[in-house]
This record gives C-alpha cells, structure tokens and sequence, in this order.
C-alpha cells in the first residue's frame, strides 16, 4: 500500500514494540526499519540534564535499581528524575527486564539518556548509515502538580527544552508536544516558530479541543481511536496535520491512512504497510 507522499512515519518511543524505550538503541532500530521521526519524552535532572524518558521517575515497570534488582513501583517512584543527576540515572539499567506488555523486545542493559547524547548518537548513525537526519517529536511531560517536584516550573522546562533544540542544531527538524495545554501556550509564547503538535487522549470533539488553545497548532495528534470523518474533515478546513497515536496493527494504520492522516506514531516500524 502505497502511503502519500511527505506522510509522518514515528517511531514511538523509539521502537518500543521492539527495544527498550527511549534508549539509544531504540532510536537507531526505529531509523533502521524507515521511521523518518523520532518520537521521544524528557524530563529535567537536578544537574539540569534534559533526559530521555517517559516518566519523570524511575518505573519500576522497566528499570532496576542502581543495584541491578528489581523495585517495588513505590520504590520506582520514590526515584524523582529531578532529584537526581545525569551521572546518578545512568546507574539504573532500563533495559534488561522483561516487559510484559511488549514480549518482543530485545533485552540490552541500557539507561536513559540525556537527549544531547541521544541526538548526537543517533545523528551520527544516521550520517555512518546514509540515512537522512531524523526528525524529532519531542513530548514536555509536564502536570500543574509536577512542577517544582517532579519537573522545573512549565516556563523553565520549555525555555531549558528550547534551548537544548537550539544548542543541538535540531530545532528546524523539531515539534514539541504535549498533553499539557500550558507547556503549549508556553512553547508559542517563548519560540513561535517551533511547530506544535497539540496530544489528545479523551476529547472526541476536536473543533472544542482547540479552543482550549489561544493559537492553532500545525499538528493535531489524538489516541487514534478518536480519528473518524468527521475529526479529518475538521482539521483539514482548519489545515491542521493529523498525527495520531499509537497506532500497532497494520490493519488499523491502513484504515488511517485512507482516512487521511498525515502520520503514524507505532511501537512497531516492522508493522508498517508495505
């Protein structure tokens, strides 16, 4: 099935279906199986590291303690990423125990990286393999109750987020995401030239999602299972891109396409249609 031409090919968190996620290794696999971006979350360290994660803890889910055993999830939480720093994280293998959910992936004794490594490994894969620059979609996760706990208020964490874009000479091949309509607002406000992509997980309506915004976003990326007729012909009056998420069974990402969208964020790249 042939996709249209410039469609968003994202690999989620890395290939999580397939490595540990938002390793270094995941990134490079999601580059080997054609995902033009790579989309990844951060959190902030005590040494103001941004890192590669999804939570803003050490899950007990996928990481051992510095110790190498298994943790209890209270124990897992107790392990705040913004309490720690960049030398102390990279003591937590992420990478060796078994996931339940995703039993393909390939086991790696692996951390999380700070997001200048992963972006200076990965870009020097992808020149070592011929392969174009990746881009980047980069999830700020960010709650009213983690700031100052768990993440920097929102403005330092987007100004620190924009800021290490720029320094790693990514910010052009960069949108930035987030669930949080405050980490949005902020990201037009302090760099209006970034593109937004707007997450979406409850919200049916999608013309009342975006009034929630003061501006409009370039990407709009709702749990696939919102995306119908309706949602794509409202976005594109709007000319607005529909990127959902996470789309893993092939069938699905071809209803989706015939639906119109304009990209597909996967755990699995080796799902994609042929």
């Amino acid at each position: 099935m042939q996709t249209p031409e410039n469609f968003s090919w994202q690999g989620h968190r890395g290939a999580r279906g397939l490595m540990p996620e938002n390793t270094i290794p995941a990134f490079k696999k999601a580059m080997d199986l054609g995902m033009g971006t790579l989309e990844l979350d951060i959190a902030v360290s005590a040494d103001k590291h941004i890192i590669v994660s999804h939570e803003p803890w050490m899950s007990a889910e996928i990481c051992l303690d510095k110790d190498g055993k298994e943790m209890s999830e209270e124990k897992g939480e107790s392990l705040r990423i913004y309490e720690m720093t960049l030398e102390e994280i990279a003591l937590h293998d992420c990478g060796t125990k078994i996931h339940s959910r995703f039993p393909e992936q390939e086991k790696i004794a692996v951390s999380k990286p700070s997001l200048k490594d992963m972006v200076t490994a990965v870009e020097a894969y992808a020149k070592e393999k011929n392969y174009p620059l990746p881009f980047y979609n980069i999830e700020i996760k960010s709650e009213p109750d983690y700031d100052g706990v768990l993440s920097p208020p929102i403005a330092d964490f987007v100004n620190l987020t924009i800021t290490e874009i720029t320094s790693l000479g990514i910010k052009d091949r960069t949108n930035l995401q987030s669930f949080d309509l405050r980490a949005l607002e902020e990201i037009h406000k302090q760099a209006p030239e970034i593109t937004v992509a707007y997450l979406v997980e409850l919200v049916f309506n999608a013309p009342y999602a975006l009034r929630k915004l003061s501006f409009k976003p370039e990407i709009y990326s709702p749990s696939y299972k919102l995306v119908n007729k309706s949602m794509m012909r409202a976005m594109k009056k709007r000319d607005i891109k529909v990127i959902p998420w996470t789309v893993n069974e092939t069938e699905d990402m071809q209803e989706l396409i015939n639906l119109g969208v304009d990209g597909i964020i996967t755990d699995y790249p080796n799902r994609i249609p042929k």
